[in-house]
């Protein structure tokens, strides 16, 4: 799509069959909503897409570097989002030199958010309507995450949303984290469908660029971060929140 020259927002588009025509513009209210092709399976990421817990990660992030004494930015924090492990390592090292304790950090981090994730976890609007709807329909649904085994389900097993799916697919899964497709192909191929066939939820630029690469129809949902350049040119829709994804699949 291109930027609006109002807002400077790209312009959602889908592309649907081989004729390569755009089925409709920016989507202004649920009278004009997207409408997506017909899909036979959904991958969704699970951080900042099923789970609200970006937020919850940032003032941990902010609060770790302050204790092990470095300054967090906003700029630094965001360039992190939806990155794997290795990538955030060396993120930070870039940011703050070779002395940067990430071994530390990343524990502490994990430890803080485990604590807290004892209270539950708490879920995206609109996720357990739509995968309550994908169930109602018999569309099988996985996930697709940077975040390692034991951190994917003790978080989505607080959020109770752990036996809903048929797969999950984590850093320990692949040779090659987001943004390589691994983790989008990976799972379609535990699922026994055509990445073709499957419809990727993302709310990273890097979770974006796996699953186009994996040949998935994608749809954005931004949640601390907008579309950058590169996400932008893939013509890849962004929609507002998971109840717009529901109602541009499932419109009646």
């Amino acid at each position: 799509g291109h930027p609006d020259p109002l807002t400077g927002r790209c312009a959602s588009i889908v592309w649907r069959g081989s004729a390569n025509r755009p089925i409709s513009g920016r989507m202004k209210s649920h009278s004009d909503i997207l409408r997506l092709a017909p899909f036979q399976a959904v991958v969704f990421d699970m951080d900042g897409t099923l789970l609200d817990t970006e937020s919850v990660f940032k003032a941990i992030v902010f609060e770790v570097c302050t204790e092990l004494g470095f300054e967090m930015t906003d700029a630094v924090h965001m360039s992190m989002v939806g990155g794997s492990h290795e990538r955030t390592s060396q993120l930070l090292i870039e940011a703050y030199g070779v002395t940067f304790p990430y071994a530390l950090f990343d524990e502490r981090c994990r430890g803080i958010m485990h604590e807290r994730s004892h209270a539950g976890v708490p879920v995206k609007p609109g996720a357990r309507e739509l995968i309550g709807e994908l169930r109602a329909r018999g569309i099988p649904a996985a996930v697709a995450t940077s975040s390692r085994n034991p951190h994917a389900q003790n978080h989505l097993g607080a959020a109770g949303l752990l036996d809903l799916f048929e797969t999950v697919v984590t850093r320990d899964d692949v040779v090659n984290p987001k943004p390589h497709p691994e983790p989008y192909l990976t799972a379609a191929r535990r699922l026994g469908i055509d990445p073709l066939h499957c419809l990727a939820l993302e709310d990273s630029n890097a979770g974006v660029r796996a699953a186009h690469a994996a040949g998935m129809q994608t749809v954005m949902v931004p949640d601390l971060v907008r579309p950058d350049d590169a996400v932008r040119a893939l013509g890849v829709a962004v929609m507002e929140s998971l109840d717009h994804v529901r109602l541009a699949a499932f419109r009646r």
